[in-house]
């Protein structure tokens, strides 16, 4: 949008605090080359367009806003004579996508000098040529100060869940090794048994019953009910009886077995009924076998089911094999990050997910915002350890007008009020020196506002913070916009 075209005065010009320190021929050139437009109330310009003007106001009163979820948010409001905005990194040139960042509208009537982009940048390069070299460096050098400690960030975060990913593994892995050499003793065993049993005087008919109720057996222990402590104790003490009863050696010991796998005294009546009253002691200790392989069966299974699950969560977390956009379910993102982190969040802090599981899918980037919920969860443990350690961590999903909101809350110390504006400013932090970057807010900001067009909210007391991110429930694919400039 152009303004009116006004005069322009080089002694006026001079009055702006950007140029008090020219020369006159040097106003005298901003006056040739430069204009004064007078905006009535309005736009200015609209953020994405092509920056092909530096503006500086001279009086009236100017309004900044970014795009934030489809919404334009204010980030500034000011009447201060001489605040700028626009092409402000015009001397940049093409190295940098040369767009507005920002949109900007007057409220009342306001007058600008306007620098067209290329004119800015050809008298910045000439009259300054050191302190663009300097702007330079200190542009491109914060870019990649920020890149470096970014990938240094998502390194200790890929650091905590490696090691919170091996913890959760080992001990199934563990538990599958064990299982795996104590079923190998039991079936050598079995194979033992089997063959006094065999070499003993029965005949086949008998045999093939004692295979029958092997057989049941096998069927009843995958059957088998859950019992109080109490019901089991009970039923263990009629097995030991019963088996003392019927000359069964180290009955007690294999009691615990058969009520572990579902068996009690009814079943042994049929055992009983079925061979022999010399066959029954042999006959008992075949099974126990045959039931103890059966339960170690079963962990095993459990087991490597487990780490299959956890195998399952690191590519759900990592989306390594997914595209980079698509439409996702919030809910598999976050407890596949819940679970990677387990290790990191301890048995001491509880977890409870308020989940709203008729939230429909929705369009994001799922890795980035798995990037989000760790740094978010980590913090919250964190403030949680700072206080002994115990705590609650709630992870909450809810439907706010067209957005999904996921909700993070911790019981622990929370924000002080003096550092609450502070904490999404990048390389803050108030972890000790080597525990933290003080990226991870600002990447989540970044992810979150930039990436998705969403937002992220802070309410903070002692004993309860809670961090919401806002995401739109539908959107095109948003670009990422280049850095904010502000007047």
């Amino acid at each position: 949008m152009s303004g009116r075209p006004m005069p322009c005065s080089p002694a006026e010009i001079g009055s702006l605090f950007l140029f008090e320190k020219l020369a006159p021929e040097q106003l005298g050139r901003l006056c040739s080359e430069g204009r004064v437009e007078l905006f009535d109330p309005g736009p200015v310009y609209a953020e994405g367009d092509p920056a092909t003007c530096f503006y500086v106001m001279i009086e009236g009163t100017v309004v900044l806003s970014r795009r934030v979820g489809g919404e334009d948010v204010e980030v500034i409001r000011t009447s201060q004579s001489g605040v700028y905005s626009g092409a402000m990194q015009a001397y940049l040139g093409d190295r940098v996508p040369q767009v507005y960042n920002n949109s900007m509208r007057v409220t009342e009537p306001t007058r600008f000098f306007v620098l067209p982009a290329d004119t800015f940048s050809s008298i910045m390069l000439e009259w300054f040529p050191m302190a663009v070299h300097l702007l330079e460096g200190l542009f491109f050098g914060s870019k990649n100060t920020q890149r470096t400690i970014g990938q240094r960030e998502r390194l200790l975060a890929l650091g905590t869940l490696s090691a919170g990913l091996t913890h959760e593994l080992n001990n199934p892995a563990a538990a599958a090794v064990r299982a795996t050499a104590t079923l190998r003793e039991r079936v050598a065993k079995m194979r033992h048994k089997l063959s006094v049993i065999s070499s003993g005087p029965y005949d086949r008919e008998r045999l093939a019953d004692l295979i029958e109720i092997q057989e049941r057996t096998a069927e009843r222990v995958g059957k088998a009910p859950a019992l109080s402590p109490l019901e089991a104790s009970d039923r263990e003490d009629a097995l030991s009886d019963w088996m003392d009863d019927h000359d069964i050696p180290e009955g007690w010991r294999l009691a615990p077995t058969f009520v572990q796998a579902g068996l009690d005294v009814d079943w042994l009546e049929q055992v009983a009924a079925a061979v022999d009253e010399d066959m029954l002691p042999a006959a008992i200790g075949w099974l126990n076998y045959t039931v103890e392989t059966e339960l170690l069966m079963d962990e095993i299974e459990d087991s490597t089911t487990r780490i299959s699950h956890l195998v399952d969560a690191a590519k759900q977390y990592s989306q390594l094999d997914r595209a980079p956009y698509q439409v996702a379910d919030v809910h598999e993102l976050l407890d596949s990050t819940l679970l990677m982190l387990s290790g990191k969040i301890g048995p001491t802090i509880k977890v409870v997910k308020d989940y709203d599981r008729a939230l429909p899918r929705i369009p994001a980037y799922p890795a980035e915002l798995n990037q989000v919920w760790t740094n978010l969860i980590d913090n919250a443990v964190a403030a949680m350890n700072d206080t002994g350690g115990d705590g609650t961590l709630t992870v909450r999903t809810a439907r706010r007008n067209d957005h999904l909101v996921v909700e993070f809350g911790d019981t622990g110390p929370g924000i002080a009020p003096e550092i609450r504006n502070r904490i999404f400013d990048p390389f803050f932090t108030t972890k000790p020196v080597g525990q933290g970057t003080g990226l991870g807010l600002d990447i989540s900001w970044r992810i979150v506002v930039n990436k998705h067009r969403g937002s992220i909210e802070v309410d903070s007391e002692p004993g309860d913070t809670r961090f919401r991110v806002l995401l739109p429930l539908t959107a095109a694919e948003p670009e990422t916009p280049p850095e904010e400039e502000t007047a």
